[in-house]
């Protein structure tokens, strides 16, 4: 017999009794006829088939998409079959958070070969089994840092994502820490005005690679004269930009985070996504989450542990580093059988695809009157146009010709209303940049 539940009636009378009604009834008098939700009225059931035949008659309703020329952090990628069925499989799907490594050897061994593969794409020492978006990674990063080095202010590159930056703000409101940000200058990150910015009480400056105008850069000059004010250099990057571009390693950076979505995951309505987070490895003991190692047990055979665990709040509460104690082990799993099957080489044509479809949109947007595409600076698969008009009236008529035009700038920088950011990937194929052209000379009347 369960004591939590009215077992007879004298429990229903003495349950009642106990909250002034004298019956069931009086429980929903409250509930007028005329409220009564219409989903009271349920219409009669329907065999196994009828149903999918409804739902698929339904479905047929549904409109093509418009072809995606958005980025802005999140973009559409080609993501492998083999992907989805692997990672479909029940003993993916249903693992859970392994809080005890010898039941979840499994488990353990993909987030730690997940760990390696992200060491091997940004050059870095050690990586943790994963965060919950890019986001969120680049707080952490930010707030290692402030641990690090016992100061708390922050120096932020005005061409990091809004949207992390505005994430930063929202984690920090308590915290008194101080920002200052530095506008870009031409696209790329402004070297005179960023190091005016750093000083002795400087924890951290946090720089974007490729940032949110698209742009590439090379902060080895810039991270140099960080590390001489004793100030740590974090990097957020974009994984798939690291098929031909300079590792953050390359350029010396402390922390490099990144948003994994790229990495196999499809755009899934926003989430769930991926953050990954690596460093160098004298600075271990303050990466926040947890760590898969390798190891041997006690017959010698290999095996994985999860490592330095004891840093985290379900173990250390307030002395804990982060509140960080578990990850996306599902999405980090996923990326993990993309980067093993698509492998180096792989990885480098992915890159350079998307490189050169993005340069051919370039030349072809540039032959349109009025259009100006901003070259002050080289870009990756993303870049930067300004319109003859507001950015948004031409994104909701570009729309109505079945192509998401791109992101507007003005929605997070002041005076460029007119400015519009274009992405292209892999899987957008001639015949649809040629179409967007022309669909967008229809609409700007050129």
């Amino acid at each position: 017999m369960n004591p939590y539940i009215a077992n007879t009636p004298e429990d229903v009378r003495l349950m009642l009794e106990a909250v002034g009604a004298r019956a069931i009834d009086d429980l929903f008098v409250d509930i007028q006829p005329r409220q009564s939700p219409r989903s009271f009225d349920l219409p009669a059931g329907l065999s196994e088939y009828e149903v999918v035949r409804h739902i698929s008659a339904l479905s047929l309703k549904n409109m093509v998409g418009p072809v995606p020329f958005m980025g802005g952090g999140y973009y559409d990628h080609y993501v492998p079959a083999a992907c989805s069925a692997l990672i479909s499989r029940g003993e993916f799907y249903t693992a859970y958070t392994p809080y005890q490594p010898e039941c979840a050897q499994g488990t353990l061994q993909a987030l730690y070969e997940f760990q390696s593969c992200i060491c091997a794409l940004t050059g870095m020492e050690v990586a943790n089994a994963s965060l919950y978006e890019g986001g969120t990674a680049l707080y952490e990063a930010m707030m290692m840092a402030v641990r690090l080095t016992g100061r708390k202010k922050i120096v932020i590159d005005g061409g990091v994502s809004p949207i992390y930056r505005k994430i930063l703000d929202s984690y920090t409101h308590s915290l008194h820490i101080v920002f200052v940000e530095v506008p870009v200058a031409h696209g790329q990150a402004d070297r005179a005005a960023l190091v005016q910015a750093l000083d002795d009480q400087t924890a951290a400056l946090i720089l974007q690679n490729p940032n949110f105008f698209g742009t590439i850069d090379d902060h080895t000059d810039i991270i140099e004269k960080a590390h001489a004010c004793g100030a740590l250099v974090i990097e957020s990057v974009y994984p798939v930009s690291l098929g031909l571009l300079k590792t953050p390693a390359e350029m010396n950076a402390d922390i490099v985070t990144g948003e994994g979505q790229s990495l196999g995951l499809a755009l899934n309505f926003g989430g769930p996504y991926l953050g990954f987070m690596a460093t160098r490895k004298k600075f271990i003991r303050q990466l926040p989450g947890r760590i898969v190692g390798e190891t041997v047990d006690a017959q010698g055979r290999r095996c994985f542990v999860n490592t330095l665990q004891a840093r985290e709040q379900h173990i250390r509460r307030e002395k804990a580093t982060s509140n960080i104690c578990t990850n996306v082990a599902l999405c980090a799993t996923q990326a993990t059988i993309f980067m093993s099957l698509i492998g180096r080489q792989g990885l480098r044509q992915l890159a350079q695809l998307n490189l050169d479809k993005a340069e051919f949109l370039k030349s072809r947007l540039s032959a349109l009157k009025g259009v100006e595409v901003k070259r002050s600076a080289p870009t990756f698969n993303e870049f930067t146009v300004r319109l003859p008009r507001n950015a948004n009236d031409v994104i909701e008529a570009m729309m109505a010709r079945g192509f998401a035009a791109g992101f507007p700038l003005g929605r997070y920088y002041k005076g460029m209303d007119d400015y519009l950011l274009i992405a292209v990937t892999e899987k957008r194929t001639r015949d649809e940049m040629l179409a967007y052209c022309q669909a967008l000379a229809e609409v700007l009347g050129v």
